[in-house]
């Protein structure tokens, strides 16, 4: 299946709001969301401001804008494993697979500087700031995903397992950031398998 990125170039020409949002998720991510200013984000995209400023309040908006984007293709690749077939097991596992592509720049996207969720966090740290809550929410959603495959797994505490992928997936989002670790994506496989963490969770 093609990636969002991948879509997008066959898609219809997009639209000057698509553009500031594309160029601005790119800045965003590789830069920092505070590093990150208008005229910079105008450069890039070649919108004029007066442009941004018809679509866009303000670079909050803008941010959050950004960040439901990289929140739909994120969840995009995720859902790529509900269409792959496979038991709902194996598609848990597999997760860890579409862990590693995005680590190693395999998956079409904007290449691997961290999570952009974990870096507006952290850059909005009050947690009723609302782009602290866009990021917090993005990572509930991909827990209640996880959930939804370990129910279909038939997993006696589904939610349990669920936090416990999500986790491991944290660990090696961190260790390859920091590390420049691209294979602990693997490692997190294994420990999830190694730890009996299906096993225990789920009926044999």
């Amino acid at each position: 299946m093609a990636t969002p990125a991948a879509r997008r170039k066959t898609a219809p020409p997009r639209s000057r709001r698509e553009v500031l949002v594309d160029a601005a998720l790119r800045l965003f991510y590789r830069e920092g969301f505070h590093a990150t200013g208008i005229d910079r984000i105008l450069a890039e995209s070649g919108v004029a401001k007066m442009t941004l400023y018809h679509h866009f309040r303000s670079k909050e908006e803008l941010i959050l804008a950004a960040l439901r984007r990289r929140h739909e293709d994120l969840q995009s690749r995720l859902e790529t494993l509900e269409t792959e077939g496979g038991s709902a097991r194996s598609r848990l596992l597999r997760s860890f697979e579409v862990l590693e592509a995005w680590f190693r720049g395999q998956d079409g996207g904007l290449g691997f500087h961290g999570c952009a969720f974990v870096n507006a966090a952290a850059e909005y740290g009050e947690p009723a700031d609302p782009i602290h809550q866009a990021a917090a929410e993005h990572k509930r959603l991909q827990v209640e995903f996880f959930e939804r495959l370990a129910t279909e797994a038939g997993a006696r505490d589904p939610h349990l397992l669920a936090e416990q992928i999500a986790l491991l997936h944290e660990g090696a989002i961190v260790a390859a950031q920091v590390r420049g670790l691209p294979e602990a994506a693997g490692f997190a496989r294994r420990s999830h398998r190694a730890r009996h963490q299906c096993c225990d969770a789920m009926p044999h």
